[in-house]
């Protein structure tokens, strides 16, 4: 049977997700943008020049312009676009699924309706009401959805350490797949997974989503540490008490303690805290060395989900007094201006205590 695939999103990791699965003779897969250059770029020479320069992409991947065409009759849909555009695109999600639904009500010849599995691999908390992205997604299409009667507990949500460059390259890389609804992520798992992608399911979406927007903090932390030039101890302590933080704040707000030793928690938190392909981690490093926040997201040309996270987190730590001092600190130095120097030492005199 062939599954077909639809991506929403042509960035660097919507692109690689999209590739991955393209590669797998099963699945008939389109990505859906809203970027002409970028649509034509995959479709004419397997490439996204814009945001994986000269990698090539599988040629059996397809791009479109036209949200419906990608979606219809779609076996699983794949949100992989920024924190702050999944409300917008979740509603023309929405609009577009009842359309088709009315559209194959009214076609005698349909004999049974496709009911899609939906999920994302969108890294972050909106601001303000500190949704995780399953809440706002199943918030904006919960009309479509309904009607096809998909709940909020079917999404799942794709995590691990990835770097897309590194994807798309066909480096060994393993993730994982968070749903209460194990026959979706199975369904998912079998439809990604390939000799160089392992995929592992979970059932803990929220302690899935936490972890990959803690991690994100935590990464602009190891940036800036590699910006001052500090060796592997400072690194490795980082990590350490970072995955503490991480346990403290994502076990308080619902989620699993042995979700954050898995890929989705320690493996992710690893490879961006330490690797400059994390576009937070980039962010961190420039911090170190004087530049700007406005500087460095104008430069960067992509969003840097780690600085609305912090924010996010910050808040909903104060308002839970919740105990995170690495993440506290980042806060400051983004949004108060503290001097990195002065915040590390702050951090270093805090009152002793036990692990």
């Amino acid at each position: 049977m062939t599954n077909k695939v639809a991506i929403l999103g042509t960035g660097s990791w919507g692109t690689a997700l999209a590739s991955t699965f393209a590669e797998n003779q099963n699945n008939d897969v389109i990505i859906w943008g809203i970027s002409s250059d970028q649509i034509d770029d995959i479709n004419i020479n397997h490439q996204n020049k814009k945001y994986l320069g000269d990698s090539k992409l599988s040629p059996n991947l397809k791009a479109t312009a036209d949200m419906a065409s990608a979606v219809v009759n779609a076996n699983i849909i794949l949100f992989v676009v920024p924190t702050k555009a999944i409300y917008d695109v979740a509603g023309k999600l929405n609009n577009v699924l009842i359309q088709l639904q009315n559209s194959q009500n009214h076609n005698q010849d349909q004999q049974q309706k496709i009911i899609p599995i939906i999920g994302h691999a969108t890294k972050g908390i909106e601001a303000n009401t500190f949704k995780r992205i399953s809440q706002m997604i199943n918030e904006a299409t919960f009309e479509s959805l309904g009607a096809l009667h998909i709940k909020e507990e079917d999404l799942f949500f794709l995590a691990g350490p990835s770097h897309a460059e590194s994807v798309v390259a066909h480096a060994i890389t393993l993730v994982s797949i968070a749903s209460p609804n194990q026959q979706n992520a199975k369904f998912v798992q079998q439809a990604l997974a390939n000799k160089n992608f392992r995929v592992y399911t979970n059932t803990d979406i929220v302690g899935s989503e936490l972890a990959a927007s803690l991690k994100n903090v935590l990464a602009i932390a190891g940036g800036i540490i590699k910006g001052l030039n500090m060796v592997d101890n400072t690194q490795a302590a980082l990590v350490t008490r970072g995955l503490v933080e991480m346990k403290r704040f994502g076990v308080a707000m619902g989620g699993q303690n042995t979700t954050f030793d898995g890929l989705a928690g320690l493996g992710d938190l690893i490879v961006t805290a330490m690797s400059p392909n994390s576009r937070n981690f980039r962010a961190g490093l420039q911090l170190a060395q004087g530049k700007t926040l406005e500087e460095i997201q104008t430069e960067m040309g992509m969003v840097i989900e780690g600085i609305a996270n912090t924010k996010a987190i910050y808040d909903l730590s104060q308002e839970k007094n919740i105990n995170m001092p690495i993440s506290t600190s980042v806060y400051n130095i983004l949004y108060k201006g503290q001097k990195v120097e002065e915040a590390i030492d702050e951090l270093m005199a805090r009152k002793l205590t036990s692990e």
